[in-house]
């Protein structure tokens, strides 16, 4: 089917009764997926009018959700025009009297991208270790549908996804849509007692643009600045419509975390700054990632294992089976610092120099910081509490929480049990865990059961002299493992143990 026939005015009214006799055959609520991008902005403004076009008492038959997640990394330009967009919906939507009603969704702060990375030291996610995903995109939008089908029974999805993505998309959107009960609604393969309606499942590119720039959007946003955002985000500042089969969309621009390292490079932050001269004021902001995710020009992967403990989170040793050498888990407390520290400067930087329009531009929250803060200090018993004195020196004030008072130990004491240390971080670690878990015990009056094993945990973490050392033991232990026949579960049961909240890749 052409891209002129798609978007015609027949095929846009045929889509119109199929959204509206979806709406009103029952009173399962919608919930639209919206990003801000062009597909999810085509299918909210189709349900958009479609539904506008019913009688006032159709208009009222259920609740219209528009969801958008953020990961509270977007691209600050991205999450700009995201934010505005909700809240014009939400106007919009009292002004012509529609049942729609916008929320911004935000990961658990437990589960922010600064608390793990900085805050619990996972490594920069990559291929092999996506932990960001789930936490920042999945999760928050999956608790918002899941209490919508607790009070419902069920939940209807519309989402802008089309098989001309990709080939893996359209294979899965075919696989869904043969084991359809209803027609135009899939069986959700993630969430049970919800369906998916994807209206444009079968556009191109192309038709989407034809469609944006054909019909005005009806909550007040502009589609024509929409286009000049993809324009800017593309490396020859091109966004044609239709010519012919070879001709290049806007389609193939993608917007998303600014702190990506799962792209060898993210081109469409540096196409923006190429293409606008008003935009290099995020060039900090693009710097900033190239260092977290620097690849190894060799290996073509993340270089990163000096940064990293040798050891899991737990302080288990996991070997690689190729060569026997540890698997590098979390970030050690010098990187941590390092890059709280690099975070701060680029929020300074960035503040000093966006326009007006960037709203409220916060790279990393109060709450995030008092997040990694707790950790710091409880979680890795690290009691110099340094997050205050290295967020002091960079925005040149005081940071605004409360000291803890768990441990009567400060700076002072850290430093000494360093020049104990030498340069052993591991038994650096072991001192500061064995003098915090003896003090916390103290000073909150706790019964003295289970400290002892508390105790004999963290020696256990420190129980290495070297990565070598740590590789020897960790050999000779499976050589003994394999002489004592483990059974096959026995093995299963050890893998289910290296799991990612481990900080391993």
């Amino acid at each position: 089917m052409t891209s002129t026939t798609m978007v015609g005015k027949e095929v846009i009214q045929q889509l119109n009764e199929r959204i509206q006799e979806l709406y009103l055959s029952d009173k399962i609520p919608w919930v639209v997926g919206y990003s801000g991008g062009k597909d999810s902005s085509t299918v909210l403004q189709l349900v958009w009018n479609a539904i506008k076009e019913l009688s006032p008492e159709q208009r009222q038959h259920k609740k219209i959700y528009v969801i958008s997640t953020d990961t509270l990394v977007e691209q600050p330009v991205v999450a700009a025009w995201v934010n505005r967009s909700l809240r014009l919906m939400n106007n919009a939507a009292v002004e012509q009297g529609l049942p729609i009603e916008a929320h911004r969704l935000t990961p658990l702060i437990e589960n922010a991208f600064w608390v793990n990375l900085i805050g619990k030291g996972y490594p920069a996610p990559r291929n092999g270790f996506r932990w960001c995903t789930s936490r920042l995109k999945i999760d928050p939008s999956n608790r918002f549908i899941t209490n919508l089908v607790r009070q419902n029974g069920e939940a209807i999805m519309v989402l802008g996804t089309r098989k001309a993505e990709s080939v893996s998309r359209a294979a899965n959107m075919n696989k869904y849509e043969q084991m359809r009960v209803r027609q135009w609604l899939s069986p959700n393969g993630s969430l049970p007692n919800s369906w998916v309606f994807t209206p444009i499942e079968d556009w191109t590119s192309d038709d989407v643009w034809m469609y944006l720039m054909q019909y005005k959007n009806p909550w007040g946003c502009s589609n024509k600045e929409l286009m000049a955002m993809y324009r800017e985000a593309t490396a020859d500042n091109e966004c044609p419509l239709v010519v012919d089969t070879t001709t290049p969309s806007c389609g193939n621009s993608r917007f998303g975390c600014w702190v990506c390292t799962l792209v060898s490079e993210d081109k469409s932050m540096q196409a923006m700054i190429q293409n606008d001269e008003e935009k290099v004021w995020m060039m900090p902001l693009l710097e900033f990632r190239n260092e977290i995710g620097r690849l190894d020009e060799e290996t073509g992967r993340i270089d990163d294992h000096q940064y990293r403990d040798y050891r899991r989170m737990d302080g288990g040793i996991k070997l690689y089976p190729s060569d026997n050498t540890p698997i590098h888990g979390p970030y050690k407390k010098e990187r941590r610092e390092y890059l709280l520290k690099r975070l701060l400067e680029v929020q300074k930087e960035i503040q000093d120099a966006a326009p007006s329009d960037i709203e409220e531009l916060e790279l990393i929250t109060l709450e995030e910081l008092r997040m990694i803060r707790k950790i710091w200090v409880q979680v890795k018993n690290e009691f110099d509490d340094s997050l205050p004195a290295i967020y002091e020196e960079v925005m040149n004030k005081p940071f605004p929480d409360e000291r803890f008072t768990l441990s009567r130990f400060r700076e002072e004491e850290w430093k000494i049990l360093e020049s104990l240390s030498g340069d052993n971080y591991v038994y650096m670690e072991m001192l500061s865990s064995l003098l915090n878990v003896e003090q916390r015990s103290n000073s909150l009056g706790l019964v003295r059961k289970g400290i002892v094993d508390e105790l004999e945990r963290h020696i256990k973490r420190g129980f290495y002299e070297s990565k070598e050392d740590a590789a020897a033991y960790k050999v000779m232990q499976n050589k003994l493992r394999s002489v004592d026949h483990l059974t096959q579960a026995d093995q299963l049961n050890e893998e289910d143990n290296l799991d990612e909240e481990d900080g391993t890749i």
